[in-house]
């Protein structure tokens, strides 16, 4: 599998919207003058760090023997044999601190670096991209403050702990919701008074060139899974599935079969508990507009105005999403489903126990999709497992005890 130790040369060769950042009419830079000149700039800095070899193979180095890369397609034999297709789980879970976040945060760490950075800044939801961002800052010396909504820090307190340990300072919010879109807000308004901050999203959301960039670092995901199953199965999975907060698993996967026409393309938005007033599904009941410096899909209220979201999962609970996953959805090359709480929480236990994986609950909504769209259809698939449970397995028992 030694191709999977190369990247593209150049930006183009990824995407052609990279160029814009556009995706159709998605995307864009929508932001106060005062970013707009830094987000200039981080766009350029980006294009000749992609274009440059050494910052290429520096990057391949630490996903090989920092993060562990290339991340193994598992062929779960249980679940397959529950479904009647055959599934393989594409093992984002057992990369180092235990999701995809990680590819993006070395990525863009060196970047930062790069740039002469001396404090990164980060927002999290469920924790994972903090700990991603905590960890790679403190791989570089770099000092790191995460910012997360009160409600978040409460039921991922696993995850608090991990940043804290790792050095980063945690930043808490109780404005809105006090959930992801909160510690967006908190840690853009920081940025706007921090210019020499370096903000590390983690999602492929936000204004130019943050999509691009996210989109870049994690297609690493469906480079080595088109190859894994190919090399497995000698043919291409007949459909794949990702879970679908801001979209950059999702992508990650999807990336490497966009062009493949005979392979369907399926996301699981988290549906909370069934009903449209309380739901993250933004794709499903979202309408495009502006949010969060970029023009795409995002849940408002009988005003037109960004609403409050809600999911189980706080990886999902966010009421935009990104634009290139509301070109997908456009264009119909992707479909986006709703999974409901109660479903991602079955999918949770069911993988657990016939699989012996317990995944995170935002990747149970993927598992939970693919159980109900294969069943009984003598199907090949691949599911991108995005994240291991460990920082849910508390919530769940009380969920079961209660």
């Amino acid at each position: 599998m030694d191709e999977l130790n190369e990247m593209p040369e150049t930006q183009e060769s990824y995407a052609t919207e990279n160029i814009t950042g556009m995706y159709g009419e998605f995307g864009g830079m929508y932001v106060p003058p005062a970013l707009e000149s830094k987000l200039h700039v981080l766009a350029r800095e980006f294009n000749a760090a992609i274009d440059d070899k050494s910052f290429r193979d520096e990057y391949l180095y630490y996903l090989k023997t920092y993060v562990g890369r290339p991340s193994p397609l598992f062929y779960a034999a249980n679940l397959s044999a529950l479904t009647g297709s055959r599934i393989y789980l594409k093992r984002e879970d057992l990369n180092h601190t235990g999701a995809h976040k990680i590819n993006n945060t070395i990525g863009q760490i060196l970047l930062a670096r790069r740039m002469g950075a001396s404090e990164v800044i980060a927002e999290t939801g469920a924790g994972q991209h903090g700990v991603a961002t905590a960890t790679a800052a403190a791989l570089m010396g770099i000092k790191c403050k995460v910012f997360m909504g009160k409600v978040d820090a409460e039921r991922q307190a696993v995850n608090v702990s991990r940043i804290k340990l790792l050095g980063a300072e945690l930043i808490t919010t109780t404005a809105g919701t006090a959930t992801l879109k909160d510690a967006v807000n908190a840690a853009i308004e920081y940025w706007v008074g921090n210019p020499d901050s370096f903000y590390l999203l983690g999602s492929q959301v936000g204004p130019h060139p943050y999509p691009v960039m996210v989109g870049y670092f994690q297609h690493i995901i469906g480079k080595e899974a088109r190859q894994q199953i190919l090399e497995a199965e000698g043919r291409l999975p007949d459909s794949i599935f990702a879970c679908i907060g801001g979209g950059s698993n999702a992508i990650g996967l999807f990336s490497a079969f966009l062009n493949d026409e005979e392979v369907e393309i399926h996301a699981a938005e988290g549906g909370g508990s069934g009903s449209k007033p309380k739901t993250a599904a933004t794709l499903n009941f979202g309408v495009p507009g502006v949010f969060q410096g970029t023009y795409s899909y995002c849940l408002v209220d009988d005003k037109g105005q960004p609403t409050d979201s809600y999911s189980i999962a706080a990886g999902l609970d966010y009421p935009g999403i990104s634009p290139q996953h509301s070109f997908l959805k456009e264009t119909g090359r992707a479909r986006y489903h709703v999974v409901t709480d109660q479903e991602a929480t079955d999918a949770f236990r069911m993988l657990s126990r016939t699989e012996g994986i317990i995944p995170a609950i935002e990747s149970a909504h993927a598992v939970a999709l693919a159980i109900t769209l294969l069943k009984d259809r003598d199907q090949l698939a691949v599911i991108n497992l995005s994240g291991r449970g460990d920082k849910d397995v508390e919530r769940e028992r009380n969920m079961m005890d209660n």
